[in-house]
């Protein structure tokens, strides 16, 4: 017997004939029937020779699954090298499933086999992310609990233990500080060569990870082989999907990126349509998966807009899960809405909040702004941006949440080629990145939901305090419909006066938190008035009123 370490269970005896196909028997068997857990990914390997003469993507092959409830799936399947065909497969729906193969080659045709879909035992699995149908400007899983998106740059994470195959120390050290401090969504390259502006030259090499000598296709980046993708990438971003799925992080997988000097293959190429449709095929399956076409899609030349519809178009046909999907790039999300699932935007502007409330007016889908131009400082110095204070990068983000748009974070030292994967540890001499303010915004959002909330509309002026679209004379207000707000008041408030419906009770519960220490101040029940006065306790401080009616 031998241990598939990718999959993490034990495969049984190998039925396998060189010549011919068949089934890799797994020891978690009842019977004839395969089982696994909700929403976890399990491969169903299958042996059928290649010539060496013959590409593995001209072949056709697949499987239909048909679910308990009648679901029919057409899952892709892929090459995996070794003479290994691949049917990846996972399922949200519980009870007995059944697949048969297809394929242009007669051995990995009409193969047929059942799985059983047991419950999910795993406290981090929670399902894909979807689009909330009782609100559609925001997120839920699958099993209905709320999904605050906070996004974390990570390009290179595919690099941390590429070389090294028995375990993946760097890349699980580095997730656990994401996902320890709040943040649930990674923004990631599939494949990421250097980056066109200077680093610092005194980079450890345990955290440098430009110019690898490997790439998407065989003979590395310099000299690819555009026939022949190299399987060792996609064998370990196998590894890399499932350490992330393992802590409930999304993986925000950017296809393309056109800045970081990635030799590709001309568009629509046969050799750009095997890269495309190899990496939908073979990461649908993972239930945290959400694709982006490309990262800064429309501003380097390299496609256009008819590129994007058409790479939209092959994603929808082959991706049998309906994974979410967006571009980023705003000029292509702001023309053409209906074809992403939601809107990505990348805005540096000085007016954040008014951009971000305005792009949330304007679009019915969920905004995302995923660069704010905010990249915390750390030892080694990359790209600069507009804003490196580890304060003002959380003061933007919060400007994004306030106005009902999902947030990002970058820190120079893990967005791009430079990456410290153990950035916490108490060895280094520098000061941290600011992981815990994230923390305590996401904590603010467990006490009260994010979802729960939409953003006031400010009129233009103050002298009219009816209604909720004048919380307060100033600060950036959010509300439920259940009596409590939220406000965000900017550092240079000298104090705020607040404009609220008056509750039935006509009491109102004031609380006070501090977004930089998660302090929370109660200031107790006060009677509600149709000018209450309020000064933060952390006054010249951002901070976060809250108003709670009783």
């Amino acid at each position: 017997m031998t241990h598939f370490k990718i999959f993490l269970f034990f495969i049984g005896i190998i039925l396998a004939i060189p010549t011919h196909a068949q089934i890799i028997q797994k020891a978690h068997k009842e019977g004839n029937i395969y089982t696994a857990e909700q929403w976890q990914v399990h491969d169903i390997i299958f042996k059928s020779r290649v010539d060496l003469n013959e590409n593995p993507s001209d072949v056709e092959f697949g499987a239909i699954y048909s679910g308990p409830d009648g679901q029919r799936m057409d899952v892709p399947g892929f090459f995996n090298g070794k003479n290994e065909w691949v049917s990846r497969f996972s399922a949200s729906q519980t009870g007995n499933w059944t697949f048969e193969t297809y394929s242009s080659s007669p051995e990995l045709s009409g193969l047929k086999g059942s799985i059983k879909i047991r419950p999910n035992t795993r406290p981090n699995q929670k399902g894909a992310v979807n689009i909330d149908s009782e609100n559609p400007q925001t997120f839920v899983y699958e099993d209905g609990s709320p999904h605050f998106l906070l996004a974390y740059e990570l390009d290179w994470l595919y690099a941390l233990d590429y070389k090294n195959p028995e375990g993946m120390s760097r890349t699980g050290k580095i997730l656990n500080d994401v996902q320890n401090h709040g943040f649930n969504h990674v923004v990631m390259n599939v494949f990421a060569y250097d980056v066109g502006w200077g680093v610092a030259k005194d980079v450890p090499e345990e955290y440098f990870f430009g110019k690898p000598d490997y790439g998407i296709f065989e003979g590395g980046n310099e000299n690819p082989n555009f026939d022949r993708l190299n399987l060792k990438l996609f064998q370990h971003l196998d590894r890399v999907f499932l350490e992330m799925q393992a802590r409930g992080l999304d993986a925000h997988l950017m296809i393309y990126v056109w800045n970081k000097k990635v030799n590709w293959p001309e568009m629509y190429s046969k050799a750009d349509n095997m890269y495309f449709d190899y990496i939908i095929d073979r990461y649908q399956a993972f239930s945290n998966v959400i694709w982006d076409i490309s990262k800064e899609a429309l501003d380097y030349g390299r496609c256009d807009i008819p590129y994007l519809h058409e790479r939209i178009s092959r994603v929808r046909a082959r991706d049998a899960f309906k994974r979410l999907l967006t571009v980023h790039d705003y000029e292509y999300n702001s023309r053409h809405e209906d074809k992403v699932d939601f809107v990505s935007i990348q805005s540096w502007r000085p007016n954040l909040y008014s951009l971000m409330l305005q792009g949330r007016q304007f679009h019915t889908k969920p905004v995302v702004n995923i660069e704010h131009g905010g990249y915390e400082e750390g030892p080694y110095i990359s790209f600069l941006g507009n804003y490196t204070n580890a304060e003002t990068c959380l003061e933007r983000t919060y400007e994004c949440v306030f106005a009902g748009v999902y947030g990002s974070y970058y820190w120079q030292d893990a967005a791009w080629n430079i990456v410290i994967w153990d950035a916490m540890d108490e060895k280094h001499d520098f000061n941290p990145p600011r992981y815990d303010y994230y923390k305590h915004m996401v904590d603010l959002f467990e006490k009260f939901k994010f979802n729960d909330f939409k953003p006031s509309v400010p009129k233009l002026t103050t002298n009219d305090k009816g209604g909720n679209d004048n919380l307060a004379t100033n600060g950036f207000g959010m509300y439920d419909d259940k009596g409590n707000y939220l406000m965000l008041i900017p550092k240079e408030t000298e104090r705020t006066n607040v404009i609220l419906p008056k509750p039935e009770s006509g009491r109102v519960k004031v609380t006070w938190m501090n977004p930089f220490t998660g302090e929370y101040q109660e200031k107790g029940i006060i009677d509600w008035s149709g000018w209450m006065e309020m000064v933060s306790p952390w006054q010249y401080e951002m901070s976060v009123l809250i108003l709670e009616s009783i």
